[in-house]
């Protein structure tokens, strides 16, 4: 729960709205204090550049991963290689619950026929549980990203618990050059043309000129799979 005394979302996104990505995270871990925040992160294909920036203020910072049990065997394998390569300390990968799946998703075909309950049950619902410790989370969404990540600033009420988005105003430059500089690996299907990468049923391919994301619910309206629009709890 969110302890008495912290500022206020307002206030820290007025001191850090031009701070680096570094300067954040370092304010929220002095903030908050490590037993008390949570980075999450999809180990997609952006991820490293962040879990790098985290792992260079602090690599013990808790990591949470969502194993929605429709990810591909490649970012399964990339939150491994990550692991290893950053030496990240405390990574937690959450699971739905079983009683959850069979309750409401019996067939796996959730996905297909309500994407948005599909993600409620695969990922909402995990990361208000593994999030129930802290009292704030880092995430890497960026403004560049565009929808309704255009605008988000670098601190935000998330509800009980602050939300710090240390790459808020980073460019798709600035992560490239966080790739090259530190020599990151690239998750192993952006070469095949995945520049976002979720849930196998819900990720495609993206083509030139599209926007990176394009690729995400392709041929739906659906354009985040709820844990940035619902307020966590």
């Amino acid at each position: 729960m969110r302890p008495a005394g912290l500022p206020s979302a307002d206030e820290l996104d007025r001191a850090l709205r031009n701070a680096a990505p570094a300067e954040v995270i370092a304010a929220a871990l002095k903030v908050v204090g490590r037993e008390r925040l949570a980075l999450v992160s999809s180990f997609g294909t952006e991820s490293a550049a962040l879990l790098k920036v985290m792992a260079d203020v602090d690599p013990a910072i808790p990591v949470i991963f969502l194993d929605t049990g429709w990810l591909f065997e490649e970012t399964l394998a990339y939150r491994d290689t990550l692991i290893a390569t950053l030496g990240l300390r405390d990574v937690r990968s959450i699971k739905p619950l079983e009683e959850t799946l069979t309750r409401e998703d019996p067939e796996r075909e959730l996905w297909f026929s309500d994407p948005d309950a599909c993600c409620r049950i695969r990922k909402v619902e995990p990361l208000a549980r593994a999030l129930a410790p802290f009292s704030a989370w880092i995430n890497g969404r960026k403004r560049f990203q565009g929808g309704l990540r255009a605008d988000i600033p670098v601190v935000e009420d998330g509800g009980i618990r602050l939300k710090f988005n240390p790459f808020a105003n980073v460019s798709r430059e600035d992560i490239e050059a966080i790739y090259s500089l530190a020599k990151l690996p690239p998750h192993p299907l952006a070469a095949s043309g995945f520049l976002s990468v979720g849930c196998m049923p819900c990720t495609s391919r993206t083509s030139a000129g599209e926007d990176a994301r394009a690729g995400r619910w392709r041929g739906r309206t659906k354009t985040e799979c709820g844990i940035h629009t619902v307020k966590t709890s």
